[in-house]
């Protein structure tokens, strides 16, 4: 019993050895994947050396070293989204802050080459706060605002461009719309005003009509020639024994011009 007990210390002792053992090859063969790719780096092959850092890295992920130097191959790439999570890695991996310095300057460059001046700004300030002898992080801090500066007013430019632009346009548009509503009213100025040159031809024709229609209505009543109407018949005949009448009382009036007018008694 107390032998079997000793051969199973003995082989989980080799056990925990021998993982003890891979795990410090394994950071030996991560420095030498730096090691490798530094030496391609200084050789101008950006390609392989990130393919050495990575195998590195993929050893001992919290090998900023390894962290770093991989961004820088990847920057020489421009590559500059994917240099600065390297550089962000191995500056939470180091404790150094002269290395904590660098990986922020070059933090910096990234999002300069990317135009993004605010945060630039604020790696390299982050970059001497960890070393602020380092002038040329401060000439690039400088650089970095001065841009800053220039690409705010450029954008504050374009939009006041743009705000012009939109309000030419509206104008123009408004301009184009009063236009076709001045169109319309002239249009609707003619048409009323043919509407009512056409209700004045259209009345004159009216009454030219009436007038035509009144002149038919008498051509129609009045009679032909020798055709008398019974009415008109009457007339004539009443005018005639009016005149008879009248002939009749003339002559007799001259007749009693010879006598004397008798005067009667009284009773």
């Amino acid at each position: 019993m107390k032998s079997n007990l000793i051969i199973l210390f003995l082989c989980l002792t080799t056990v925990i050895f021998s993982q003890e053992k891979t795990s410090k090859d394994l950071e030996r063969e991560a420095r030498e994947d730096v090691r490798e790719g530094n030496k391609l780096y200084n050789q101008f092959k950006f390609k392989e050396a990130e393919i050495a850092y990575k195998k590195g890295l993929s050893k001992n992920p919290n090998y900023p070293k390894a962290a770093y130097n991989l961004g820088n191959s990847i920057y020489q790439q421009d590559r500059f989204k994917e240099a600065v999570s390297q550089f962000e890695l191995a500056e939470k991996t180091v404790k150094n802050k002269m290395d904590k310095a660098e990986a922020f300057h070059n933090m910096g460059n990234s999002f300069m080459k990317e135009k993004q001046y605010g945060k630039a700004v604020e790696a390299f300030k982050n970059a001497l706060r960890n070393n602020s002898k380092d002038d040329e992080t401060r000439y690039n801090l400088a650089l970095a605002q001065e841009l800053l500066k220039q690409q705010q007013q450029q954008n504050k430019n374009n939009k006041d461009k743009n705000k012009d632009k939109n309000n030419k346009d509206k104008k123009n548009k408004d301009k184009k719309d009063n236009k076709g509503g001045d169109k319309d009213k002239k249009d609707d100025k003619n048409k009323d005003k043919d509407k009512g040159k056409d209700k004045k031809d259209n009345k004159g024709d009216e009454k030219k009509n009436k007038d035509k229609k009144q002149n038919k209505d008498k051509q129609q009543q009045k009679p032909r020639p020798n055709q008398l109407s019974p009415e008109q018949m009457r007339q004539l005949l009443e005018a005639m024994n009016n005149e008879e009448n009248k002939t009749q009382k003339k002559l007799n009036a001259k007749k009693a011009k010879g006598r004397k007018i008798k005067q009667e008694k009284d009773w």
